[in-house]
């Protein structure tokens, strides 16, 4: 969970000092200092600051024993609508300053039974590199899964833990599942399905046009836009839609993989980080990320599909493409591309993001057009 109102490891004092003297019921919540695991409240109220001690009972959070809720921000919003015992209402927020905070709480993961005890986990070789660590081929309890490996930092372990939260909640058959963590003093583990042919963008170089038929083709890209209209629904944003962030499994089923960093609404990155080519000329300019920018990437997925994972914008160096993209340039039909999915990629590239279609009526395309291409 990001929360601008979540400012992390910080000490009392300091909580007052950023709090005092300003108008009642300007509040910020922290990690507790004496209670390690637990949270405090900070609530501006008639020039004082007053600090809750926000605890953990039966897998819940409360601050007065009567009143629980599954997490912070639930609770937030119910003192935000009613002081109910405390000094006031919260009215306003103080979000902190410079690198936002992650709010994750391990004791969630193992309330919930999402814990794997490392002697049901066997790990095997390295089968790639994630944004946090190796990846690796693992057997869990005779099965074999993904697993990936944190490198030990406590940012990192908090950004990975987001990832796994938001991945707890979500579910759907073209999503890559999540099994379980292991969470020890040394390091955490991320256990996920394995999907045994790896990413769509790999499958689709090293296959090329003699394997990968045109039923493989709508097929792919149907898998991909109903994870997305799934994640949609639920109103989270994926951010790095890409060919190589689509898994295939065993039966040759694509789904979408790193959606666990995605946040919702709407999330600011570091823009060096961006995958230029993959991302929505909106998001490169504002750091506005939504559904619709994830539209703008599946775009140019369906696109790496129909080229059999070529590079987009093969003719143009990096540094234009923005240019170009910005002037409404869009890349031309791959070879032997339907016209009818070539139309879709061009309104997934619409300068306008309300232009664009949603998941929902974009998959209704999509099966149009598979039913009766495949009579």
């Amino acid at each position: 969970m990001l929360e601008r109102w979540f400012h992390g490891k910080i000490s009392r004092e300091r909580a007052e000092s950023l709090l005092h003297p300003k108008e009642d019921g300007l509040f910020l919540v922290r990690e507790s200092t004496n209670f390690p695991g637990d949270y405090t409240l900070c609530v501006c109220y008639e020039e004082k600051v007053e600090h809750y001690r926000v605890k953990y009972k039966e897998s819940h959070l409360t601050i007065d024993d009567e009143e629980f809720f599954e997490n912070l921000a639930q609770l937030v919003e119910h003192y935000e609508q009613d002081a109910d015992g405390l000094c006031t209402q919260l009215t306003k927020a103080l979000p902190k300053q410079g690198k936002q905070e992650f709010c994750v709480n391990t004791k969630d993961f193992i309330d919930n039974g999402w814990v794997i005890s490392m002697q049901d986990l066997e790990l095997c070789e390295t089968i790639g590199k994630g944004e946090f660590g190796d990846v690796l081929l693992g057997k869990l309890r005779g099965e074999t899964v993904a697993v990936k490996m944190l490198k030990d930092n406590s940012s990192a372990a908090q950004k990975f833990l987001a990832e796994a939260s938001l991945m707890t909640s979500l579910r759907h058959e073209n999503l890559v599942e999540l099994l379980g963590l292991v969470l020890n003093a040394k390091h955490i583990l991320l256990v996920t399905e394995f999907m045994a042919k790896g990413s769509l963008v790999d499958y689709l170089r090293s296959r090329g046009r003699q394997h990968v038929t045109p039923k493989h083709q709508i097929h792919f890209a149907l898998d991909t836009c109903s994870g997305m209209e799934y994640l949609e629904s639920r109103k989270v944003v994926h951010r790095d839609l890409a060919a190589r962030n689509v898994l295939i499994s065993e039966e040759s089923v694509a789904k979408v993989a790193d959606f666990g960093l995605a946040r919702e609404e709407t999330y600011s990155l570091d823009c060096g980080k961006l995958p230029i080519k993959w991302t929505a000329p909106e998001a490169l300019k504002n750091w506005t990320f939504s559904n619709k920018s994830d539209m703008w990437s599946f775009g140019i997925l369906l696109w790496e599909i129909y080229s059999f994972g070529r590079v987009p914008y093969p003719r143009i160096p990096l540094a234009d493409v923005v240019k170009h993209v910005e002037k409404g340039y869009q890349m031309e039909a791959p070879e032997g591309c339907p016209p009818e999915v070539y139309e879709m990629m061009r309104q997934a590239w619409s300068l306008s993001p309300e232009l664009r279609p949603t998941f929902r009526q974009l998959k209704a395309k999509l099966l149009t057009f598979m039913l009766n291409s495949l009579q």
